[in-house]
């Protein structure tokens, strides 16, 4: 920082990225209600504390080597290029700890920030895969999977094709400005997969394979939930870019707002795209669904995800209808797949997240087909086989492909589902029976050794 303005733009910066995270918390804080919400009384302590206890899990190893992937796997490696070294985000790094130095380019500031706002990210991939696997599975095989996908695999997808100069915005031309594949497609196809092997919750399906529905417990708590999620959403978008940004350096200067791959764009424009994608989702919601509010408040978070690969460049007319369109895709696909396969997936977050982030991809290179993917005039531009290839590679080979190897390795060792007795009872009411009969035996064996 060797002027005023050097000095203005970081820590404008530094402030930004501070308070993206505190919005976007209130993603995780709606997550836990919606899932308790969805759950059955007799879970509600075992959905609550497998979701919260991700918090520390992820985060302690997004410190230790998820940050690090970000930025040494841009090309791959040895797709364009090997492992390019990040010293700055090797968790021994002065730069990781606090610093009040005066590098040219600010990181010992943003550093910090930065890494959190890419946390709350990946606190958001885990908890996709939670809400899905509701009521039977176990909390040791959960947390090795959301520590899997929060800090290995959707991160691997961010250094592919949310970064500028990931390989996937070189070669295909990827574009997904506000994550529908990088976050929610890698999730929710990593969710199917553990889905495939997890099984489906007793009571799910009748005898001749017809799906029942398990409806909210506290559709309250789903709706106040869902309400916070769309609060966060909006720290979520504003941490997809870089606030203050001389796009011209070098030759000019020219400051704006960029989206992730440092091309400019306005605040405005995100603006008025969430609020028209979010519209539209709802309206479809509650359209396809013929008013029911599990499926309408869901519908929501679904349409800002099926809109967001490119609504930093679409018309807010084109938000709203891509949102419509990706709700009745995701709706129609969840029932399909719920009858095909005998699928349980208990929030609809495969659905939400998985079917509508694919859509999203793939739709983003015929609407902003010719555009540039990065301010670099050498990188291809944005078009369908990229997006579409780009969707594969977010959706089975990054998420649907590792979930459901992991889940067989979890299931094959015993530590994915909870056996039958335990489901029927409850996993509140066998965990306190649990500890009851651990007391009873420490007591027992107390007063035996007295009498002897």
């Amino acid at each position: 920082m060797d002027d005023q303005l050097g000095a203005l733009i970081v820590i404008f910066t530094e402030f930004y990225y501070w308070l993206t995270v505190v919005i976007m918390f209130m993603i995780h804080i709606g997550f836990c209600m919606y899932e308790v919400g969805a759950s059955r009384r007799k879970n509600h302590i075992h959905t609550l504390m497998k979701n919260t206890m991700l918090i520390p899990l992820v985060t302690i190893t997004f410190f230790f080597f998820g940050w690090w992937i970000y930025f040494a796997f841009p090309n791959g490696p040895w797709i364009t290029g090997g492992i390019v070294e990040s010293p700055h985000a090797e968790p021994w790094s002065q730069l990781m700890g606090t610093h009040m130095g005066a590098g040219a380019d600010g990181w010992e500031r943003i550093n910090g920030v930065f890494w959190a706002a890419f946390l709350l990210f990946s606190w958001t991939a885990a908890s996709i895969v939670s809400g899905s696997v509701i009521e039977r599975i176990q909390s040791g095989g959960f947390w090795i999977l959301a520590v899997a996908i929060g800090s290995v695999f959707w991160i691997i997808d961010a250094a592919w094709g949310w970064h500028s100069g990931g390989w996937m915005v070189q070669l295909l031309g990827y574009h997904d400005a506000y994550a529908s594949g990088v976050i929610h497609a890698i999730a929710g196809g990593f969710a199917l997969g553990v889905l495939f092997v997890l099984g489906p919750r007793i009571g799910k399906f009748a005898a001749d394979g017809t799906p029942r529905n398990i409806n909210p417990r506290n559709p309250w708590l789903v709706a106040i939930g869902l309400f916070l999620i769309y609060t966060g959403f909006w720290g979520f978008y504003v941490a997809c870019n870089v606030p203050i940004w001389d796009i011209q350096a070098g030759d000019g200067e020219f400051f704006s707002a960029t989206n992730i791959y440092l091309a400019p764009t306005t605040l405005s424009a995100i603006t008025l795209n969430f609020l028209m994608s979010l519209s539209g989702g709802l309206l479809a919601g509650y359209w396809v669904s013929k008013g029911d509010a599990f499926w309408t408040y869901s519908s929501g978070l679904a349409g800002i995800i099926a809109a967001s690969a490119g609504n930093d460049l679409y018309h807010p007319i084109q938000a709203m209808f891509i949102a419509i369109v990706g709700v009745i895709f995701m709706y129609k696909m969840h029932y399909y797949v719920e009858r095909r396969f005998k699928i349980d997936d208990a929030v609809g977050a495969v659905a939400v997240h998985g079917y509508a982030g694919f859509f999203g991809v793939v739709v983003c290179g015929f609407m902003l087909w010719g555009y540039p993917s990065s301010p670099d005039p050498s990188f291809a531009t944005i078009n369908p086989i990229g997006q579409i290839l780009g969707a594969i590679i977010m959706f089975g080979v990054l998420g649907f492909l590792p979930g459901w190897v992991l889940a067989k390795i979890l299931n094959g060792l015993g530590i994915l589902r909870i056996p039958p007795s335990v489901e029927i009872a409850g996993l509140d009411t066998a965990t306190q029976e649990l500890m009851d009969a651990e007391e009873a035996a420490i007591i027992e064996a107390e007063n035996a050794a007295k009498s002897s």
